[in-house]
């Protein structure tokens, strides 16, 4: 999946700036949140009536509640390490408790 051209140019442009900004030194808790309101808001520019990817169904599902979080966990990961690759950022964070940022993604992401 193609965040840039889900969400367009401007946008990834903005949200890799602020990754670039923000991850080096930002709290695993307070990145979560940033990155879960950016995989909501593309979740929400997919179109209905588009062919969906793989990649789109599965933010659209975790977005829904469809998955457990385990599950959701695993599906959503490739997706998240793809925008941290492509900022140039490290995406295997942990926070103070040891636990992965995917863990205080899904936490974050909930129902917003």
């Amino acid at each position: 999946m193609n965040l840039k051209n889900l969400v367009g140019n401007e946008t990834y442009r903005v949200w890799m700036d602020m990754l670039k900004a923000l991850v080096p030194h930002g709290r695993t808790h307070r990145l979560s949140v940033v990155v879960a309101s950016m995989l909501e808001y593309a979740s929400h520019c997919i179109e209905d009536d588009e062919d969906i990817d793989p990649a789109s169904e599965i933010l659209m599902a975790v977005r829904d509640g469809a998955y457990d979080p385990e599950e959701s966990s695993k599906k959503i990961m490739p997706i998240i390490e793809a925008l941290f690759k492509d900022a140039v950022v490290k995406s295997r964070r942990v926070n103070a408790k040891g636990q992965a940022m995917q863990r205080e993604l899904l936490g974050s992401g909930k129902n917003s």
